[in-house]
């Protein structure tokens, strides 16, 4: 069964980097999409980005210019950079991939930004 865990520091302080990692365990990222997604106090879910299975990137506009997804794929992990956070950003961080149909999910990961 496919299983997802993120990782990563639970407090970061304003104008740092926010890095979480995504370890994937009974399947493989090779030859799937894989996205982050995040849910801020009483918001919806903001879709972050997605590394395709061919390794491209694609971000949602309005984050593009402060993150990135990168993957390493002898680890089956992939992460998630945001730069320059600010208190908007607190939030539950998930990772997912694709599966056919729908996605995995990982439990999610609470990051607040606080000084």
């Amino acid at each position: 069964q496919v299983q997802l865990l993120e990782s990563g520091p639970g407090l970061v302080k304003p104008s740092q980097t926010l890095s979480l990692t995504c370890t994937v365990t009974g399947g493989s990222i090779n030859s799937y999409a894989s996205s982050w997604i995040r849910q801020s106090p009483g918001k919806g879910l903001e879709w972050i980005g997605v590394i395709t299975w061919d390794g491209n990137t694609y971000l949602n506009a309005s984050l593009k210019s402060r993150a990135s997804i990168s993957r390493d794929t002898s680890k089956n992990q992939f992460s998630l950079r945001l730069d320059s956070v600010t208190p908007e950003d607190t939030a539950v961080y998930y990772c997912t991939r694709e599966r056919a149909p729908g996605l995995y999910w990982g439990q999610g990961t609470q990051v607040t930004v606080s000084s």
